[in-house]
């Protein structure tokens, strides 16, 4: 049986749909999953263990038996930590297979089998009683359910169920609490992800300047949280406009509610400007007294930024006003954060939801096309001046008074560009309903709708009657070992396995400037595309080694590409500039890199005895796009580390 399954694009970041074997997307799931990354977060782990610890302590100094509830137990891990702190059983729920099946041989090899049950369900379907899964309710609920905006993945619903129907209303649960925290700034980098600016272009005429559609002015934009590492954004490039502010909590030892709610924030702004971003983030106490607190919060809120701990499965949030709104210092407001049963959003009122009775329950949704058919990096790139100016003067070379121009597009703004610059004819390629009708308004917009032709086909289905007859981390994947004390080795051969799939030899999509690293090596050309020439219709092939300059450790491969617009003037979707003498990159901000990652990596306690190479495949099929490659380190440990 073959089923579909979505691959991120890396160059587009566009999802696109392939037939794959039934037991494709599980394998994947497992090779790109972050199990590993939660596995390497020293400082959850600790925090988790001594929440375990001090719930049992309190359960036990009530002269009650500790009967565990452990949602979404994944490895085992959490459940073998309450074992070990003396729960007296343990119900750990894994609703996924595979990894239901790893948690068995992981909870075996380590020896509690007789005091922890893995049971292979959603926590929905566990039943109680003396033939359920369960012969009794539970004490204390463990959960990680929780994914860079807390509640992203159903914690509030399982929560909800848990209390109901498989926990004592007396009970205990680790982590106790949730807090989330909000703080208002000004930001036209940020802002530059969510709305479309005026594009200038300098012409013969003087200057045209592109201006987006009313609608997409008015739109609230998209209902999803653009979740980034808010460490390595520049404090230069945005206002605060507010103190952080706590929106809202959740304790999760008590019944917990689904249902959509707001939360409202008085708070005088500190500075005056343009309210446009809430950045926010949450913290988990594990205790009830808030003693062992484990924190999301960005370096500047971070009560000791030398303890930040690296996540990549938690980052933080940045959501967007429906509109930007002018506030001025001192005067007050009010900041509500809205939630329904998956989803976070915000608004900002003159009074409190309280006073006024204004609240808004609905998410806002998108009704311009451009937040469904732009991504937040396209956003960005698009409203790149200098990216603009590169393109229009590498147009001025090669356009002339009679050219006609073919704009393969799906929502470029090249076609308005070559009609400014002084094409004779423009005709661009929408093969998207959704890029057919955003173009549709920017042109009407722009008074450009009897200028330039819209084909609504795929490139690959045009004719010469539609031509007018003219002719764009590795913690994801390092095994674990150990992991405080408890023997995890099965987690790291499942991960080894999937990667054996197909998969394994074609690269992620990862946006590299929100990851600091290091280059080992000089930038390589691997193959080149002259889009002069007709497609090829084999595939295309390059073989190689690239030499390592740098010691370090070498964890993978990075891959991306170069426009040469002219022979002067070049695009870069990775490297923006050559690297330091150190190795630390300046990758390209809007657009996500091919990163390729290694199963073995460079002993990092071995120095360099000369130059030390990697070999290179890589392979191109023209017909479907696919790219798969394998790289090979020339000294790599035994051990497979």
């Amino acid at each position: 049986m073959k089923i579909f399954c979505g691959r991120a694009n890396p160059t587009t970041g566009s999802v696109e749909w392939l037939e794959e074997d039934e037991h494709y997307d599980y394998h994947q799931e497992i090779a790109r999953s972050s199990y590993a990354d939660m596995l390497h977060d020293k400082d959850r782990n600790i925090k988790y263990y001594q929440g375990i610890q001090a719930a049992v302590s309190r359960v036990k100094d009530r002269g009650q038996k500790a009967l565990v509830l452990d949602i979404g137990t994944g490895t085992g891990l959490l459940s073998m930590m309450a074992v070990t702190a003396g729960a007296d059983f343990c119900y750990a729920i894994e609703v996924f297979k595979p990894m239901a099946d790893a948690a068995v041989k992981i909870v075996e090899k380590n020896g509690f089998s007789d005091k922890i049950k893995v049971i292979n369900k959603h926590s929905t379907e566990v039943t109680v009683g003396p033939d359920g899964d369960m012969p009794c309710r539970a004490n204390i609920l463990i959960t990680e359910l929780f994914d860079t905006e807390l509640i992203g993945e159903g914690a509030l619903p399982s929560y909800e169920h848990a209390h109901r129907h498989l926990m004592k209303e007396d009970c205990e649960a680790v982590p106790h609490r949730a807090t989330i925290y909000a703080q208002l700034v000004e930001s036209r980098r940020m802002w530059s992800w969510n709305k479309l600016f005026p594009v200038r272009v300098q012409t013969s005429l003087g200057e045209q300047v592109i201006v987006p559609p009313s609608e997409l002015e008015r739109c609230p934009g998209a209902p999803s949280v653009y979740d980034i590492q808010l460490n390595q954004v520049s404090p230069t490039d945005f206002t605060v406009l507010s103190d952080v502010l706590p929106m809202f909590s959740v304790d999760f030892s008590k019944q917990v509610s689904s249902s959509a709610a707001c939360y409202g924030r008085q708070f005088e702004p500190l500075a005056s400007g343009q309210a446009q971003v809430v950045l926010s983030w949450w913290d988990i106490e594990m205790d009830p007294e808030g003693k062992i607190k484990c924190t999301m919060a960005p370096f500047w809120a971070h009560t000791d930024p030398q303890e930040l701990q690296w996540r990549d499965h938690w980052m933080q949030c940045v959501y967007f006003l429906p509109q930007e709104e002018p506030v001025v210092q001192g005067s007050a407001l009010c900041l509500v954060a809205h939630h329904d049963d998956y989803c976070v959003w915000y608004s900002l009122q003159r009074t409190s939801p309280q006073k006024n009775g204004r609240i808004h329950p609905a998410r806002p949704v998108c009704d311009c096309q451009a937040h469904l058919l732009w991504n937040r990096p396209r956003f960005g790139e698009i409203n790149d001046q200098h990216r603009t100016d590169q393109y229009a003067q590498a147009l001025r070379t090669v356009l002339k008074p009679d050219s006609v121009c073919l704009c393969v597009s799906d929502g470029s703004l090249l076609s308005m560009l070559a009609h400014y610059l002084g094409a004779e004819q423009v005709l661009t390629i929408e093969s998207s309903a959704a890029s057919h009708r955003l173009m549709k308004k920017i042109f009407k917009a722009n008074h450009l709708e009897d200028k330039i032709n819209v084909i609504e086909k795929r490139p690959e289905l045009l004719t010469s009657a539609d031509l007018e007859g003219k002719k764009d981390l590795w913690r994801i994947r390092s095994p674990c070992g150990d992991c405080e004390g408890f023997d995890v080795h099965i987690m790291d051969d499942m991960i080894k396995h999937a990667l054996d799939f197909r998969e394994s030899k074609e690269a992620e999509p990862h946006p590299l400037w929100e990851y600091p690293c290091r280059s080992l090596s000089e930038p390589q050309q691997i193959l080149t595309f002259d889009f002069r020439q007709p497609v090829p219709p084999q595939s295309v092939r390059a073989e190689g080694s690239i030499e390592l300059r740098r010691p370090g450790r070498s964890h993978g491969a990075v891959l991306w590409m170069e426009y040469h617009l002219t022979p002067d003037s070049t695009i870069s979707t990775g490297l923006l500039k050559p690297a330091e003498d150190k190795g630390y990159c300046c990758w390209n901000p809007h657009c996500k890199q091919a990163v390729y990652f290694f199963s073995t990596m460079l002993d990092p306690r071995a120095p360099l005895g000369g130059p030390q190479t990697v070999s290179y495949t890589v392979e191109f099929q023209p017909l479907t796009g696919d790219v798969t490659m394998d790289f090979t380190l020339s000294d790599t440990l035994s051990d497979g580390r």
